[in-house]
């Protein structure tokens, strides 16, 4: 049976769906069509069944009782007209049959008729089949006589009257009838398989489609194939027609945002790798050459080799941010947080990168869930932004309210047309490429606030100067699993 199971189930999707729908159909017609022989049956036997009734209310009480004397007595009688045409037999209690004159032969006496002529009830009519001595097929009815039926007062014993019909035509009918069902059955079996053959090859059509768009995707790795999908159609070939076409949409972009990545990676890291191969250079010449070069320009060499390091370090740290998947898989490193700690710890460091700038700070406690390390990093980079732009003796005002943190700095702002892009990765506005920076800054901000379901904006404040607004879900205070008990 298993082996059977593992051969259907390694057939094609459209082979077992026409073997599906050729069983169900001949299940079905196998039942149908025995119900209907069977009550074809059973209208015939009854109709059999009303016939002996008849013919047995047809002869006189004098064709019976000549009957009855016939076999009693010995007497020869006249047979009756109706008598010809059946099997008609007088049984007796001790199993002895005598057969009525005229009538069409012998019926075998059953261990049941010999019970009914003991201890039946008088007068009521029992059918059952059974052949004649012949080997002919017979429908009998057995009916008990009452006693008072033979001559005179004395007691001829129990005796039935046998009443028989030929099948022959009947058993006929029946194999007609089932061999047309039969027939009718398969046919219909086959119908059944043909037609589920052509709607499995309908049905399954957008399926092929499919199934040739991920080949061809697989074989060329061109993920602009897109399979049509009708606008109104709702059905579960259409949903996954959709589901791929938004799957191999995804893939494209994100096979464009890590081309972009790579080629901006690239370009970001060739100019300090450029400037340290020539300090390097530099360095090596004047060592072989031996010609120093002077302790000033030495110590300036050394300077620039350790602040473009430096430049690297920071650009591969917030490479390796950027290139974490965006939701999924860190979504278990999140965690309920205070969010009024994580900025007074950017607050401390931003302090020490900027101590000539006053930073005022405003912070209500406020309870979020994220990332700690990265929710940190992006307070740190907003933070270093507005150190960055500041004027030196410049101020800094930090506020966290009701889940609202805004960073104000007084510097020269960010043009209107720049706003758009201060989000995107490497991109740094024309006036600040000379500072120190990747560009990456902000982009991982937005990444970060993303992921603990925040809004991050970046606009120009009043009286000059840029403000950041950070927006995170939460509660003033903790849930009740991280309260402290009293």
């Amino acid at each position: 049976m298993s082996r059977v199971i593992r051969r259907f189930r390694a057939l094609p999707i459209r082979a077992r769906l026409s073997l599906l729908v050729a069983a169900a159909v001949a299940f079905a017609v196998a039942a149908v069509s025995v119900t209907c022989w069977f009550i074809v049956q059973g209208k015939l036997y009854a109709q059999m069944n009303e016939d002996l009734q008849k013919a047995a209310s047809k002869p006189q009480y004098s064709d019976v009782v000549n009957a009855v004397q016939s076999c009693t007595e010995s007497v020869q009688q006249s047979p009756s007209p109706f008598f010809r045409n059946s099997y008609v037999q007088v049984l007796k209690e001790d199993g002895k049959f005598c057969v009525i004159p005229g009538s069409a032969g012998a019926v075998k006496v059953t261990a049941a008729d010999k019970e009914l002529v003991r201890d039946g009830p008088i007068n009521q009519f029992h059918f059952h089949n059974s052949t004649t001595t012949d080997g002919e097929a017979v429908r009998v009815m057995v009916v008990r006589l009452p006693l008072a039926i033979a001559e005179g007062d004395e007691d001829p014993g129990n005796s039935a009257l046998l009443v028989a019909l030929p099948l022959k035509n009947t058993q006929d009918t029946l194999n007609e009838l089932a061999l047309i069902l039969l027939l009718v059955s398969g046919i219909g079996v086959l119908g059944a398989g043909a037609a589920g053959l052509a709607v499995a090859r309908a049905g399954l059509r957008p399926v092929d489609k499919l199934t040739e768009a991920v080949e061809h995707v697989a074989r060329t790795e061109d993920l602009n194939v897109r399979i049509p999908v009708e606008e109104d159609s709702e059905d579960e070939v259409a949903r996954l027609s959709r589901s791929f076409n938004s799957m191999t949409s995804a893939l494209a972009s994100s096979r464009e945002l890590q081309q972009q990545l790579i080629a901006d990676a690239g370009h970001e890291l060739r100019t300090p790798l450029t400037s340290l191969r020539t300090n390097i250079e530099l360095l090596t010449r004047s060592e072989e050459t031996g010609r120093p070069l002077p302790a000033e320009d030495r110590k300036a060499l050394l300077a620039s080799v350790k602040a473009q390091m430096t430049e690297l370090s920071a650009l591969i740290g917030d490479l390796q941010e950027l290139s974490r998947p965006e939701q999924g898989q860190h979504a278990g490193k999140a965690q309920i947080l205070a969010w009024q700690d994580i900025v007074e710890s950017a607050l401390r460091r931003a302090r020490l990168r900027g101590p000539e700038l006053t930073i005022t700070a405003d912070v209500q406690p406020w309870y979020v869930r994220a990332e700690p390390a990265a929710l940190e990093r992006a307070v740190v980079n907003i933070l270093d932004n507005a150190v960055k732009f500041s004027p030196e003796g410049g101020a800094v005002e930090v506020r966290l309210s009701q889940g609202v943190l805004t960073v104000r700095d007084h510097g020269p702002g960010i043009p209107a047309d720049e706003l758009p892009h201060v989000f995107d990765r490497f991109w740094r506005s024309p006036s600040a490429r000379a500072l120190p920076g990747s560009g990456l800054g902000l982009s991982i901000v937005a990444r970060t606030v993303q992921q603990a379901g925040g809004q991050v904006t970046l606009g120009p404040a009043d009286g000059g100067g840029t403000v950041a607004t950070v927006r995170l879900p939460g509660a003033p205070t903790p849930p009740p699993d991280l309260q402290e008990p009293a």
